[in-house]
């Protein structure tokens, strides 16, 4: 049975660089993400190095409920054949450069990274056999914020937003889920992978000074193949809750997987 990967993202620099690292072990990839036009350019690149890889675009928003219960629909019919669900990679990231909201008025970052990631996983539990691969990629940010326990209330508010706060935010709320999803389902590996500080577009903060801090720092920073090791590392570990980093794996720490947050944050996952 052949082997099925999902890469949210998959047209960012390390989405493709996952993408191409499964392809390479002979896996079936699925590249979820926004642009399926410029998915198809991603794919005909990596078919150029890996010849008859079996690399899939289908389009996913993350921001939008509707999408996510969409693409969901379309994997069943990809696991209907002779292809197991293996792994999930959530990497799609979100860093709003303003206050900007969804339909619903739910902030971009955190209706992003936190609520669509945390859709999307429970709508493909059902079809994770045991021993599959869940991989959230989280951020070094979220070690340096606090979530407060009425974040609902208060991402929902423009006068509480910051940059680089509200991204951590969302980061470590989803940080929280995947340590409530590991004890929930203790026969799947969920793990979190931190890239560190990597030369994308996510480093920009769409501010004046953006070039002068590429002059200074983006000789210095990860490349894309580089920051995405320690999420492949994830994909593959026959070990749960942990947190990789660079060439590293270490418990989450216990300031995360002890607080009170994992559980009363996640009430209405379920």
């Amino acid at each position: 049975m052949s082997k099925l990967y999902i890469v949210t993202g998959a047209t960012g620099a390390m989405g493709a660089e996952a993408t191409r690292a499964l392809a390479l072990e002979g896996n079936c990839v699925v590249m979820a993400c926004r642009n399926t036009a410029k998915a198809e350019e991603v794919r005909e690149r990596i078919l150029k190095e890996v010849p008859g890889a079996d690399i899939r675009p289908l389009p996913l928003d993350l921001s939008s409920e509707s999408s996510i219960q969409a693409f969901c629909e379309a994997l069943r019919g990809i696991l209907c054949g002779n292809v197991e669900l293996k792994g999930l990679f959530c990497n799609a990231g979100y860093k709003a450069h303003r206050y900007e909201t969804r339909a619903d008025g739910m902030e971009m970052d955190f209706a992003t990274n936190y609520l669509g990631n945390r859709l999307l996983t429970l709508l493909l539990l059902p079809l994770m056999p045991a021993g599959a691969n869940i991989v959230f990629m989280v951020s070094l940010t979220a070690k340096l914020v606090r979530l407060p326990l009425n974040w609902e209330e208060k991402s929902a508010k423009p006068q509480h937003f910051g940059q680089l706060r509200t991204y951590a935010r969302s980061k470590l709320a989803l940080l929280y889920f995947a340590i409530y999803i590991g004890r929930q389902r203790p026969d799947l590996f969920i793990n979190v992978a931190d890239p560190g500080v990597v030369n994308t577009g996510m480093i920009n903060m769409g501010r004046w000074y953006d070039p002068i801090a590429d002059l200074l720092f983006r000789p210095f920073i990860s490349t894309p193949s580089q920051g995405v090791q320690s999420a492949l590392r994830a994909l593959h570990a026959t070990t749960t809750l942990k947190y990789f980093v660079g060439k590293k794996t270490k418990d989450i720490p216990h300031r995360f997987t002890g607080s009170p947050l994992v559980e009363g944050l996640m009430k209405g996952a379920e």
